[in-house]
């Protein structure tokens, strides 16, 4: 796989609570520029962002994030108001504390209200895989295959860690074939992100591997 391809699978993500307007706008220029799957931006930057961009570029954005425990209406209410306002792409935060408690019926109806909020749109499911046991995780997988969702993903990039090559595996192995994987969070090399892909991750969420296609240093995300 070459870079061009390798871009493809990225989804260019700014989601730290100090970036500009001007970083806002960088990052799509260079989605734009280098074909990445999509921009991952916070929902206040939605529409100037979709604006900026013309419908050249995917809109990405997060839902009930990074905690996850927002009320299933809240967060299909949030899902209506980015999809309304350009996102095509809703990645959304589980109730970690549900999981913990091994409520899997709650979490499945979680997912399955932003689902009915964002039909016709790409829903990614954050499971936050770092503070999971792997009974939790594959317990999950089995919750995320039943709803309609599209995407299973590890992290927010917010909690003690992020994409390890074992989650991606472990993931890919218990979640049902027409649910896909994305990997994010830490991912922190080239070599990195074609190893997460040929394990089956089909998203990877960073804002590193631009900056490394550029020659620059990959840090953040």
């Amino acid at each position: 796989m070459d870079i061009k391809n390798l871009l493809g699978y990225v989804d260019h993500t700014l989601l730290t609570t100090t970036a500009t307007t001007q970083d806002y706008l960088k990052i799509c220029d260079e989605g734009v520029k280098y074909k990445v799957a999509s921009v991952c931006i916070p929902p206040s930057r939605i529409a100037q962002c979709a604006a900026h961009t013309a419908g050249k570029l995917k809109i990405c954005t997060v839902v009930g994030f990074p905690n996850g425990y927002a009320d299933s209406a809240a967060k299909a209410h949030e899902a209506e108001i980015a999809i309304r306002q350009g996102a095509t792409e809703i990645d959304m935060v589980i109730d970690i504390g549900r999981a913990k408690d091994h409520d899997y019926v709650a979490i499945l109806s979680d997912i399955n209200a932003v689902r009915a909020a964002t039909c016709g749109h790409i829903l990614k499911v954050i499971i936050e895989t770092a503070v999971l046991t792997q009974e939790e995780k594959i317990a999950l997988c089995k919750v995320v295959s039943e709803s309609g969702a599209d995407y299973i993903k590890t992290s927010t990039g917010f909690a003690s860690g992020g994409a390890t090559f074992e989650d991606v595996e472990l993931l890919r192995k218990h979640t049902a074939l027409h649910i896909k994987v994305k990997a994010a969070g830490g991912i922190a090399t080239l070599e990195d992100a074609y190893r997460f892909i040929s394990l089956g991750a089909d998203r990877l969420g960073t804002s590193r591997i631009v900056k490394l296609v550029q020659g620059l240093k990959g840090e953040g995300y």
